[in-house]
């Protein structure tokens, strides 16, 4: 059975990272009901220098919500877009993790360390390779940011790239919820 991939665009790259768009064949109840579950943040350097920064000093988490590729029920659509992430980007080994970014939840900058991935899959961080599809059209209040330029006013079904450790943040001072999809593999 053959799977068709829908038309794809890459629209602008830069030394580390880039911008493209997706045509979206998925929907808002595919994604938005998901038993979503806050996970800590285990890059302890990056806390550390939030922390001493005064990033929410008086809670115990930052970022969003997660339902990652460890959970057996998946979206119906998943499949397609691993194999549209796999042949766009020669990537393989592909990691899963929708996020939900609520009101006033935000990740500051930070370069990520794919520990657990690398770990999995025995890579080096410099093979390590991550897109961000906003699943959504943007909504006032979010924003994301990629080795500092600044991203918002994204449709439904743009993307972000980035290679290895670029560094990148994300926020939420909007009144509704961010949801993105998080697709991780490394280079072939």
């Amino acid at each position: 059975r053959k799977t068709m991939i829908t038309q794809s665009s890459i629209t602008e790259t830069h030394d580390n990272w880039g911008r493209g768009h997706i045509e979206p064949f998925w929907t808002q109840e595919s994604f938005k009901y998901l038993n979503y579950q806050y996970k800590p943040f285990n890059n302890l350097d990056d806390l550390t220098k939030w922390k001493k920064y005064g990033y929410w000093p008086d809670k115990d988490h930052y970022g969003g919500l997660l339902y990652d590729m460890t959970k057996a029920h998946q979206p119906s659509w998943s499949a397609k877009i691993i194999k549209w992430f796999e042949d766009t980007f020669n990537v393989t080994n592909v990691g899963t993790s929708y996020y939900k970014m609520q009101t006033c939840h935000y990740l500051p900058t930070h370069g990520d360390t794919y520990e657990l991935y690398r770990k999995i899959f025995d890579c080096d961080l410099e093979d390590c390779f991550r897109v961000i599809v906003f699943l959504e059209d943007w909504k006032s209040g979010h924003i994301s940011e990629v080795d500092g330029n600044p991203i918002t006013n994204w449709k439904a079904g743009d993307y972000i790239f980035w290679n290895s450790n670029t560094l990148h943040m994300a926020g939420n001072m909007g009144i509704e919820d961010r949801y993105t999809l998080q697709l991780t593999g490394h280079r072939v």
